[in-house]
């Protein structure tokens, strides 16, 4: 079994001026829960389109459960469920039709895990797919992707604008495949808490670049804001990162933005001149929203070349 279940290297598309994916790098550990997080128009969605081999790339590459794509992408879809952003079926399709249909293009199909999703997202088999309700809809995207047993989930915003109920269920239903199966789901959102929930590692993209990719505890441990008092001008030689820095009033207190933290740390401010008067926790919202802050506004200092 490989290591990565996706690996993306130094890749670049460009979409005439208007966006740019540019050398971005990333890989997703077999068996992981992948939360790939960024607001919209950051290039998540790009990136999926990518890694299914539905975009061809300019340059870099891409290799999806051992198969370089787009030259291989038959193979991997094969092994690969997908659930896109916007639903795709024919609305003249009822519910079964649809899912007789699915059935036929994947030899490991589970005709019989299939009835018991149609069961517990309760379903109406002869509703035509036109007519579902967006939840319903979403219920019966999963249950396709999931029915076919697949080694790898890529999920493009499966839950956006689904009520709390539709969310609950179709996470338990993913969740459920998961431990059974210790499959791999890369799954793109912007509803932050709800990966935090159920992610293990994370990607963060801005504008097209990934400024994070971290396993999920380090990342909510590791960012913090520290309140430096006679702070040194340079923070290179420290353990952990600094991404911003600003004065908090005229006696030489500074308030940190810092990536990488642990509590031993503390030391280090004062080995290096400064006096660290408080460590202040962040939410994994707080720390995504000053994360791409901080890669937003003009650097300065050293925190300029984190």
């Amino acid at each position: 079994m490989n290591e990565y279940a996706v690996e993306i290297g130094h890749l670049t598309y460009r979409v005439k001026k208007a966006f740019t994916l540019d050398d971005l790098s990333l890989r997703v550990p077999t068996g992981s829960i992948y939360g790939f997080l960024g607001p919209n128009g950051s290039g998540k969605t790009t990136t999926i389109r990518l890694i299914l081999g539905l975009l061809r790339p300019a340059s870099g590459s891409i290799t999806v459960l051992g198969n370089a794509v787009p030259a291989r992408a038959p193979a991997a879809l094969a092994r690969t469920g997908y659930v896109p952003e916007a639903p795709h079926l024919d609305p003249t399709l009822t519910v079964a039709e649809a899912i007789w249909f699915h059935s036929q293009f994947y030899a490991t199909w589970d005709a019989a895990w299939a009835a018991r999703l149609l069961d517990d997202f309760e379903l109406d088999r002869q509703r035509l797919f036109g007519r579902l309700s967006k939840g319903q809809k979403g219920k019966l995207m999963m249950l396709l992707a999931l029915a076919q047993r697949p080694e790898l989930l890529v999920l493009d915003e499966p839950t956006d604008g689904l009520d709390p109920v539709v969310r609950r269920d179709m996470l338990s239903a993913l969740l459920e495949y998961v431990s059974q199966r210790r499959a791999t789901v890369f799954i793109s959102s912007h509803l932050i808490h709800e990966l935090e929930r159920i992610c293990d590692w994370v990607g963060v993209m801005d504008n097209g670049r990934l400024v994070a990719d971290v396993e999920m505890e380090r990342f909510k441990t590791g960012m913090k804001r520290l309140k430096v008092s006679h702070g040194p001008t340079h923070t290179e030689g420290l353990p952990f990162r600094v991404l911003t820095r600003s004065p908090t009033n005229g006696n030489g207190t500074e308030m940190w933005l810092v990536r990488d933290w642990a509590p031993e740390m503390a030391a280090a401010v004062a080995a290096a001149g400064g006096e660290l008067q408080q460590v202040i926790d962040l939410d994994l919202e707080e720390g995504f929203v000053e994360l791409l802050r901080s890669f937003r506004v003009p650097r300065t200092r050293e925190a300029a070349d984190v």
